[in-house]
């Protein structure tokens, strides 16, 4: 006979849709649990049985050959109304199976054992049970082996839905803080027209700083750690926005390897290739002149990093590369990124052009 509904069937019935696990493909880590329970306890049927208005649909089986069927013939929609473990010695001698069809076929079903999987609300959404074609009977250690399978089957759910929750999460606070760079950046844009010109390089400066904090925001919610940053994707995506803003003159080209980085050596390297570029734009092609801007970090066999980066531009025959405090502020940022990296930084400007070359250890 078919079972009556659970007192708290609405609720039970949105706890299992939030798992969002009905109707998914069949997964090792379900199917590895169901052989091992009928290994241990000695039956030809194991089952992971989710529980759904109308039906009853297997995330894994051994045995069965089927993923899902009627709530008519379920042993399991009478079993989530009891305790947490029910044992069927003989379904020909319960009254909850013993007009079952599938119970009742010669070669049927003729012994069950089922551990209730319970959401945190304590809601029955299914079982992890055994089967078998003969009366059987499970000793201690058998029955102990299912309930802390079934507890596993839904420490997995559980988990799956943390994650997707965190992901969620993860998704509105990227979200909120993509805006709030976003109107960093526009205030930058208001304040820097009204500005005199003395300013510019700092409101330019400020405004390199904040578009690399937003790339390194974005590198960093799409890792799967949150401290790492790989720096083979973060620094192309720093020179593919430098590269938009460069007259058309100047050609920005890398050659970055692939490294994991901590996000803070990360966001002082941004800031280093920002400022280089900027200042190589702005006094080694002034006089618009075509050229290249090369940007290389490597990893050296003594595990030091070493990040250098060169234009072919005016070089020295131009003057320093910075004639005002004001202009000079790129030059005091890289400093200032470089000692957070406790790196040693080079300058050298010729005929041929201007580089810097920063050696520093990785963290």
């Amino acid at each position: 006979m078919r079972a009556a509904p659970h007192p708290r069937q609405a609720e039970r019935l949105e706890a299992l849709h939030r798992y969002e696990i009905l109707d998914t493909a069949r997964e090792a880590e379900f199917d590895e649990i169901v052989a091992l329970a009928a290994t241990i306890c000695g039956t030809s049927i194991s089952v992971v049985n989710l529980i759904d208005e109308d039906r009853q649909w297997f995330k894994a089986e051994v045995g069965l050959g089927v993923r899902e069927t009627p709530l008519e013939t379920s042993i399991c929609s009478h079993v989530i109304l009891s305790d947490d473990f029910v044992e069927i010695t003989d379904t020909h001698a319960d009254p909850r199976t013993q007009d079952n069809p599938l119970c009742m076929a010669d070669g049927g079903l003729r012994f069950y054992a089922g551990a209730l999987l319970k959401s945190p609300e304590g809601l029955p959404i299914g079982t992890l049970c055994v089967l078998h074609d003969a009366p059987h009977e499970l000793n201690d250690f058998q029955k102990g082996a299912l309930r802390t399978l079934a507890r596993q089957v839904m420490r997995e759910l559980d988990l799956r839905v943390a994650l997707r929750d965190q992901m969620i999460l993860r998704r509105e606070m990227d979200h909120r803080v993509k805006n709030s760079l976003q109107s960093v950046a526009s205030l930058i844009h208001l304040y820097r027209a009204r500005a005199s010109e003395e300013s510019f390089e700092a409101f330019d400066a400020v405004e390199r700083k904040v578009n690399a904090i937003s790339l390194l925001h974005e590198q960093l919610h799409e890792a799967s750690d949150l401290q790492t940053v790989q720096i083979g994707v973060f620094l192309p995506r720093v020179l593919d926005l430098l590269q938009g803003s460069a007259p058309e003159n100047v050609k920005i080209r890398g050659d970055i390897a692939t490294l994991d980085l901590n996000s803070s050596d990360a966001s002082s390297l941004g800031m280093i290739v920002s400022e280089f570029v900027a200042n190589s734009i702005k006094h080694g092609f002034a006089d618009g002149r075509p050229g290249d801007i090369e940007i290389s970090l490597q990893r050296e066999k003594d595990g030091h990093v070493t990040l250098r980066a060169m234009d072919n531009g005016a070089g020295n025959a131009a003057g320093p590369r910075h004639n005002s405090a004001v202009e000079g502020l790129g030059q005091r940022l890289v400093d200032a990124a470089a000692s957070q990296l406790g790196g040693t930084l080079e300058r050298n400007a010729s005929p041929k052009g201007y580089e810097i070359k920063l050696v520093f250890l990785s963290r």
